[in-house]
């Protein structure tokens, strides 16, 4: 077999990757469940039922806030989150490399254990495959997660409306930096944290105080916050307009992505939601997130438009409007 190959921008969640999975992928899932790409189903047929499931390829395996196990946990707890759903079971696979070392493996387990008694998820079933030497990287992990619905209709990338507030729970591309200098691919001053954390809590505070007018969540991982605003955007129908001065910031990921010359927009994060939602509740959205102990420093970041539909513009500092694309080419590689 031979022809055009799989390239590493294909999987950093930017325009390449959402074009081969609209190519290659979807047309293999349902024709009614399996096309929405949200970041979990809601299953008819079962009781309030939501299902997700993701892989984690992180390199390192420990970084500064967390490691692979927290991450494997607080991704899959947060994906169903996002569809306003309450998580309760997990599973776990994992594929080790010969020759890593077992303190890790342990160290991943005991952070499993830890993420999962903070997510109040059980973790039920799992796998365990070891690979020869140099056919794999290390530790690769794979989780799906069970959850039960808080309400309904849920939040859903299709639900934004002309009018609704964006709100953000705190600085964005904390994890993506805190990677960068765990590899030694970058040296600050002061030390940048991963955001890792599980989400569920926070959002619970937020369908309570907000109810079916918190219309879309989702967590901008891989191609950061360009990536979810666009999706959602697209999704929709809508337009959005966000302002950069309204932002919460972190002084570490300025200045790293000011020597990179990275857009903070662009760069993962792991413990980070954008919530869309009625201007009728936002108020009430915004106080509970602040109350939270992973929404201390949430803002409302901007709006949803009119149109044009799919297109999300940025306010700058000095007040000039730039247009946010969805994140092209290779980004920032193994970041979950």
């Amino acid at each position: 077999m031979s022809g055009p190959q799989v390239t590493l921008a294909q999987g950093g969640g930017g325009l390449q990757m959402q074009e081969l999975i609209a190519r290659e992928l979807v047309p293999a899932c349902d024709a009614e469940l399996g096309r929405g790409l949200e970041d979990a189903v809601v299953l008819p047929g079962a009781e309030r039922l939501v299902l997700t499931t993701d892989s984690y390829v992180i390199r390192p395996a420990i970084f500064p806030g967390g490691d692979l196990g927290k991450l494997a946990v607080c991704g899959t707890v947060n994906d169903l989150a996002m569809r306003g759903a309450r998580p309760v079971y997990l599973t776990l696979g994992l594929i080790v490399e010969e020759g890593t070392e077992l303190e890790l493996l342990r160290t991943v387990m005991r952070s499993v254990a830890a993420a999962c008694a903070e997510a109040g998820v059980a973790l039920v079933t799992g796998d365990f495959k070891v690979v020869e030497r140099d056919s794999g990287d290390g530790i690769f992990a794979n989780t799906a997660g069970v959850g039960f619905l808080r309400q309904d209709p849920p939040p859903s990338l299709r639900r934004a409306r002309p009018g609704d507030a964006i709100l953000i729970n705190g600085p964005v591309g904390q994890h993506g930096v805190a990677l960068l200098a765990a590899r030694g691919e970058l040296q600050l001053q002061v030390t940048v944290q991963s955001d890792c954390a599980p989400l569920a809590d926070l959002v619970g505070a937020m369908l309570k105080a907000g109810g079916e007018g918190v219309h879309a969540l989702h967590d901008p991982t891989r191609g950061g916050v360009a990536a979810a605003l666009n999706e959602i955007a697209e999704a929709s129908g809508v337009g959005m307009e966000i302002r950069e001065r309204d932002f919460p910031r972190d002084a570490g990921v300025d200045g790293a992505c000011d020597i990179l010359g990275l857009d903070p927009l662009q760069v993962a994060n792991e413990g980070k939601l954008v919530a869309i939602v009625a201007p009728e509740v936002a108020e009430a959205v915004l106080k509970a997130m602040r109350g939270h102990q992973y929404g201390a420093e949430s803002a409302l970041i901007g709006e949803v438009l009119e149109g044009p539909a799919g297109r999300v513009s940025l306010r700058t500092a000095l007040g000039t409007r730039r247009i946010v694309d969805p994140p092209s080419g290779e980004l920032l590689p193994r970041i979950c």
